[in-house]
């Protein structure tokens, strides 16, 4: 039951990597400096809480996955509240505010808490707070901050609303006082993801939430001779101002050693999308020449013995550890190296302050140490700011202390997102960075988040090749630099490289290599079905797919679905097929050239390729890129969309390439149609809500 001195609001979350939920516990832990007491559940725990008899106001923080929905947390409250039958005033008592986060770089930007939000306002709800949106892409604490500090005004005001309807105006005199002087900043906040547009004012400390740090406390971490700022390093103003830092995080998980003897628990333990297969490794080709600047590689996994089942255009996720190596290291630096292989039990900490603390479900009861450093926590991961300001207390040295305070500031905003943020520096780099901090078990369990399983399109079809999967991917590569003391190969594509190195076969650049092995390696996946990423219904519509690079992954399912259909339909009357494929040299990543294949036998109706990087002598360059290649074909582009009323098919780098197809596709649009501009992108916005403009990118 919440205290009877504070008012209450109900406070929801919906995530999927728990960045929502630590947002949400955030708001709880600063509720109490302001008179409130926040009733914090997850959105699924719809026995905990009751919309339709809410009295109090809703704070609702919502994540988005995917191409844009809701969180799987979310999902049986967005089908629940999506009831046809519901009358338009089924929530007309409910008062709410929404912050949502999303990430730019995807095209249904926030789409889940705007699902949400707009849902609730079509059933009567009210907002008493606006809407925040906050933008992954250029840092969520730019939208999340400033959306926290108007909530409470928003909250104290939501309330004495409230009892005013209810005949208790002599309740409400303290928080009238308050409201008098500040009231009109409620509806200035400007929350929108264009986070230029905000202004981030110090007002100095405002409730338990943030502690004023002076500078004559510490030593600076380096000489006053540096005058770049560094991870390490801080200059004026950051290094002279007084901090506005967060309140210490609750501590709530503790950690018991035991012996060694035992069994781990099974990798399909920590999966609760459903089920899992372990499947074998029966290919694998490298696409790529040595000397190409990305290394592609297309495996084959045997689905033959399993239930696991597809279509062209979907995706599945593949179960990966950390790397075994770098756990090692982690191991060393915190002085368990001799306990990795010690079973150790996870409880939650008696008497902790934490609300709602729980056991983490990614986890297991009773597991060895180096099973959770390996295949639960992703150690990758970039830290917040509520990690930093944890391991403020684990830091020795006074200079190490002050910037580690510093980068998780207010005043130190800019900092964190360019050297922890946007060089996507992870603990381990840290704990190189500032070599006296040492940290518990029980705090990286606390604040690393799950180790999730990657996602990859299919490229293959079932009916191609029965009982076959076949994915590619790009070996990731992140090199070293200032915050990052060694290069690293990508989580899951770095051991898959290294678990199928036996299998590369000397002879690459083609499909038909016989790189097979009658090796034994198997990996963990399970399906994640694309709702739209497939191919028409219809056969004799007409499709385009541009899909650069491993972009063209999903393609070559579409493809190899399309030719065995029309084997074994030679009545059916099958409509035109376009490819605009790019890469950077013709003779080294030009990863499918069976592509020809499909040209030759008729499944492929035009074939445009360009190459980005390639030198030419013509007295007209060719085209570099995909989008400069679809111009060229813009009539007949325009008449399968328009005309034909065809489907067009995007895979493949989100930032630097499908916001340019779509701009191509305006342009097309807009020249052929002989209309302006905005009349173009209203054409296609409908194209993309009939689902007949589909993507499947990635940032």
């Amino acid at each position: 039951m919440c205290c009877e001195s504070k008012r209450r609001f109900l406070l929801l979350y919906a995530t999927q990597k728990g960045q929502a939920k630590a947002i949400a516990e955030e708001i709880w832990q600063q509720a109490g400096a302001h008179g409130l007491e926040a009733d914090m559940h997850c959105i699924s725990e719809m026995d905990k809480y009751n919309l339709e008899t809410e009295k109090d106001p809703v704070v609702i923080v919502i994540s988005t996955t995917g191409t844009g929905d809701p969180p799987d947390t979310a999902r049986k409250f967005v089908k629940k509240i999506q009831d046809k039958t519901l009358p338009p005033d089924h929530f007309a008592h409910l008062q709410y505010g929404l912050l949502g986060l999303g990430d730019s770089e995807y095209m249904f930007f926030c789409n889940g808490g705007r699902t949400v939000d707009q849902r609730l306002q079509e059933l009567g709800a009210q907002h008493f707070y606006d809407t925040g949106l906050a933008d992954d892409c250029v840092g969520l604490e730019l939208v999340v901050d400033p959306w926290i500090d108007g909530l409470w005004l928003a909250l104290k005001k939501a309330l004495q609303l409230q009892k005013e309807k209810e005949g208790m105006n002599n309740a409400v005199d303290a928080v009238s006082s308050s409201l008098s002087t500040a009231q009109h900043a409620v509806h200035e906040l400007n929350l929108s993801s264009e986070v230029q547009n905000l202004k981030l004012e110090d007002d100095g400390a405002k409730g338990s939430d943030v502690l004023s740090q002076k500078l004559d406390d510490i030593n600076l971490v380096a000489p006053a001779r540096d005058t770049e700022p560094s991870l390490v390093h801080s200059v004026p103003p950051v290094s002279q101002s007084a901090l506005n830092i967060p309140a210490l995080p609750s501590e709530y998980i503790e950690v018991q050693f035991q012996d060694t003897q035992g069994e781990n628990p099974h990798l399909s333990s920590l999966i609760s999308e459903g089920a899992t297969f372990e499947v074998p490794v029966t290919k694998a080709v490298q696409l790529t020449r040595e000397d190409a600047i990305k290394t592609a590689l297309l495996l084959e996994l045997d689905i033959a013995d399993t239930a696991f089942e597809y279509q062209p255009g979907d995706a599945f996720c593949v179960i990966c550890p950390n790397n075994v190596s770098e756990v090692e290291e982690l191991l060393h630096i915190l002085g368990l190296s001799e306990k990795g292989d010690n079973f150790v039990c996870v409880k939650v900490k008696e008497g902790t302050k934490k609300k709602g603390a729980s056991h983490p479900q990614h986890i297991p009861e009773r597991s060895t140490l180096k099973f959770i450093l390996i295949w639960c926590l992703e150690i990758r991961a970039v830290p917040k700011k509520a990690f930093l300001r944890a391991l403020v207390e684990c830091t020795s040295d006074a200079g190490e202390k002050r910037r580690l305070q510093e980068l998780c500031s207010r005043q130190g905003a800019s900092d964190y997102t360019r050297f922890i943020r946007d060089s996507t520096v992870c603990l381990l780099d840290l704990l190189h960075a500032f070599p006296s901090c040492k940290p518990s078990l029980s705090l990286l369990i606390e604040h690393l988040p799950k180790l999730q399983a990657r996602s990859y399109s299919v490229s293959s079809s079932n009916l191609y090749q029965p009982g076959r999967l076949c994915f590619v991917f790009n070996v990731v590569e992140f090199p070293a630099g200032p915050s990052r003391p060694v290069s690293r190969k990508g989580v899951c594509t770095g051991w898959l490289a290294e678990l199928v190195a036996p299998l590369l076969h000397p002879s690459k650049n083609t499909l038909d290599t016989k790189g097979e092995s009658p090796s034994t390696e198997k990996i963990s996946i399970f399906p994640r079905p694309n709702n739209a990423f497939h191919l028409p219904a219809d056969p004799s519509v007409p499709f385009i797919m541009v899909g650069p690079g491993t972009g063209i992954s999903p393609f070559i399912g579409f493809l190899q679905h399309r030719e065995k259909l029309r084997e074994q339909h030679p009545d059916w009357e099958f409509g035109e097929t376009w490819l605009f494929f790019g890469c950077r040299h013709q003779d080294r990543d030009y990863l499918f050239k069976q592509l020809r294949c499909f040209l030759e036998n008729g499944t492929l109706t035009h074939l445009k390729v360009c190459f980005s990087r390639d030198s030419s002598t013509a007295e007209i360059a060719p085209p570099k890129y995909v989008q400069d290649v679809l111009r060229l074909c813009a009539k007949e582009v325009a008449r399968v969309l328009l005309k034909d009323r065809g489907y067009f098919y995007v895979c493949g780098d989100k930032k630097h390439m499908a916001d340019d197809v779509s701009d191509a596709v305006v342009d097309i649009l807009s020249m052929e149609m002989e209309a302006d501009k905005l009349e173009a992108m209203k054409i296609l916005a409908m194209l993309r809500e009939a689902k007949r403009y589909l993507q499947d990118v990635w940032s």
